[in-house]
């Protein structure tokens, strides 16, 4: 447009060429050169700051990388490395708590500098708003070159303003993902740690039952070595006994046989002499009886 605009100018004048002195036309020219050269420097500008902003988004890109980069080396050496271990899903479960609490306030902490920024962001758009129309009003008119580069300005506010609300919804959704995340482990540690006091629990009663099996185990101990010391003394005994010979024992009770034989014998002759001492007693007493 601009290269349209000193072109038509051109030759605009060169319609007049015909007509201006030498004097005219070299004034003329250097008019057209002195514009030229303060197109060249406002595009030199404006190439500048263009240069200049995107070397700061490229900036920010590498810190924001670097900020990653370093949350990820950070995850997998406090989180990662604790889960993959047996004995520290507690403790990891309560670190992955404390970290993504730490990364929820940090990002509550960018989204509030975001949206302090949009805000200034939105002023200073407004301010400028009010000073062109303050201009407006008092008559200045802004050169157009003047006026585009106000409104490209503009534009690029309004796209930064426009990727930071979209970096505010996003860093909203991701802090509502993390809330749910955060939710869910709570709700995870927590049966986690009601598993923990069954378990202790369990292990107490089991602790106790352990101590009673040991005590009994001790007491049967003893109760076995008291079986077997009474055990030694039988078999010491039984080796110790010796049988008498068989035709030793048939004696022996043939003459239990003959006693027992005996016996009787002489009871009957006791329940004899018996009867016949009561038959003496009875005649006694008669004789005595009859004496008197």
């Amino acid at each position: 447009q601009t290269r349209g605009r000193y072109k038509s100018k051109l030759h605009g004048a060169m319609d007049y060429f015909v007509g201006l002195t030498v004097e005219q036309k070299c004034e003329l020219a250097e008019r057209e050169l002195a514009e030229m050269k303060d197109e060249i420097q406002r595009l030199k500008e404006d190439s500048e700051q263009t240069l200049q902003n995107l070397e700061a988004v490229i900036e920010e890109a590498d810190v924001w990388w670097t900020d990653v980069k370093k949350a990820i080396s950070d995850f997998e050496k406090d989180i990662i490395s604790t889960i993959s271990s047996k004995k520290g899903s507690v403790i990891a479960s309560e670190k992955l708590l404390r970290y993504m609490e730490e990364k929820n306030h940090q990002r509550d902490l960018l989204r509030e500098k975001l949206c302090l920024k949009n805000y200034l962001l939105k002023g200073y758009k407004k301010k400028l708003q009010q000073q062109l129309r303050q201009k407006e009003q008092m008559g200045e008119t802004l050169c157009e070159v003047r006026l585009q580069q106000l409104q490209v300005r503009n534009a690029q506010y309004q796209e930064k303003i426009d990727e930071k609300n979209q970096e505010l919804l996003q860093l909203k959704l991701t802090s509502g993902k993390t809330v749910q995340v955060l939710n869910f482990y709570k709700r995870k540690l927590q049966d986690t740690m009601k598993m923990s006091t069954t378990l202790m629990k369990d292990i107490s009663q089991r602790k106790e039952l352990l101590g009673k099996i040991e005590r009994e185990a001790a007491l049967v101990e003893e109760q076995r070595a008291e079986a077997e010391s009474v055990n030694w003394q039988l078999r010491k005994h039984l080796s110790d006994y010796r049988v008498p010979p068989v035709l030793s024992y048939v004696q022996k009770k043939m003459a239990v046989t003959d006693l027992k034989n005996s016996l009787k014998a002489w009871e009957r002759k006791v329940a004899v002499a018996k009867m016949s001492l009561q038959s003496y007693c009875r005649a006694w007493n008669q004789v005595k009886m009859s004496g008197n």
